[in-house]
């Protein structure tokens, strides 16, 4: 979140536990509902596992039907979350 301030690119986390201790459909509906986005990075602690290949599923569907105008973007991990989503927006000098 730092590198995003740093840019002046404003940015939020939607977190949930993959754990089933959160409706992740509500959860992520929410945050995407609460204002347009530009951009949305799908991080690789759901997409990589095999096992949570639904959750992406969902995950993918809910940006399209809550955020449909944004661009979709993934990270290789929570490192480089400002550069996966800087190839889809622009960043100020």
């Amino acid at each position: 979140m730092a590198r995003f301030a740093e840019h002046g690119v404003g940015a939020e986390s939607c977190l949930f536990g993959l754990d089933g201790s959160d409706d992740v459909d509500a959860v992520i509906t929410a945050a995407l509902c609460a204002r347009p986005w530009e951009c949305v990075v799908i991080g690789g602690g759901v997409r990589k596992p095999e096992d949570q290949l639904e959750l992406f599923e969902r995950v993918v569907n809910l940006v399209r039907q809550h955020a449909a105008d944004a661009a979709i973007a993934f990270n290789a991990t929570t490192a480089d979350t400002f550069e996966a989503a800087a190839r889809w927006v622009d960043v100020p000098s």
